[in-house]
């Protein structure tokens, strides 16, 4: 059995449609994310509320969404991004920043609330560099010259 535990994102937003948060994370990660049948559960404690399973990168989640808020999305879970290189750094930055928020060392967090990590896949190398910290600590998203 894949995906013995599956792990599920509670989005409160859009009236309790997943139709808009599924097209957001669509539209960045294109052919990496498909969704599943949208299955809607009715009205519930938290207002209309629908239910999808998706597939991220092979991996299986799933997603609700409810009208308004039971439970917020906060930085006890996160996703680490490991991008390629500057390009896919910025890509993935732009696009969660846009209508999202800047954090620190790379955090950030979308326009539904998801934080996000988004780190070069040499970050382990970078990190070996004389002050490697501090330019960390000065950084928002992470540019990888600066370490250089």
């Amino acid at each position: 059995m894949k995906n013995k535990i599956v792990p599920s994102l509670w989005f409160n937003a859009d009236g309790g449609s997943l139709t808009n948060i599924i097209s957001y994370y669509q539209t960045i990660f294109t052919e990496a994310f498909e969704p599943g049948q949208i299955m809607a559960l009715g009205e519930t404690p938290s207002g209309k509320t629908e239910m999808c399973n998706v597939t991220l990168y092979g991996q299986r989640y799933a997603f609700m969404c409810t009208a308004s808020m039971h439970h917020p999305l906060n930085d006890a879970v996160s996703f680490m991004l490991n991008c390629e290189n500057q390009n896919e750094i910025d890509k993935f930055w732009n696009y969660f920043t846009q209508e999202g928020k800047e954090s620190q060392c790379g955090w950030c967090i979308d326009k539904y609330g998801l934080r996000w990590q988004v780190l070069p896949n040499n970050l382990g190398q970078l990190m070996q560099k004389p002050n490697a910290f501090q330019v960390m600590m000065s950084q928002k998203k992470i540019v990888i010259e600066e370490y250089l």
